[in-house]
């Protein structure tokens, strides 16, 4: 698999801003190119759950974060950006990027196949 590496990830209070990304730079142009890209997060004891999604310009958000987040794209790098603004406790998560092959781009896990470590997110109240 081509790795996929995410940063950006700490702690910080509610109401607070993060910025993460995930360098897909290993992926040949063409390939990255095809590719719908999109952020998951998992808090312990829960499913993985998507968070965001991104392919050829067009975004998608669960609704749980729409308005506050702001997925992204930096082609020329390949490197994908999720900002989180207005945290809240319930942010908090190990959130993970991922690519799929499925151009409807839909935030459904098992269209997803090749996955990074991950980076955590911790929101305090």
């Amino acid at each position: 698999q081509v790795p996929l590496v995410e940063s950006g990830g700490g702690s910080v209070q509610t109401g607070g801003s993060l910025r993460l990304s995930c360098d897909a730079s290993k992926y040949m142009g063409g390939i990255y190119a095809r590719l719908c890209m999109a952020w998951f997060r998992q808090a312990p004891g829960q499913e993985r759950e998507g968070v965001a999604s991104i392919y050829t310009g067009a975004t998608y958000y669960a609704d749980s974060v729409k308005g506050r987040f702001i997925i992204s794209q930096d082609n020329a790098k390949k490197i994908m950006y999720l900002q989180m603004n207005s945290l809240k406790p319930e942010d908090a998560a190990t959130y993970y990027c991922a690519t799929s092959i499925f151009s409807d781009c839909s935030m459904t896990r098992a269209n997803y196949n090749n996955w990074g470590q991950g980076t955590q997110v911790t929101v305090s109240s």
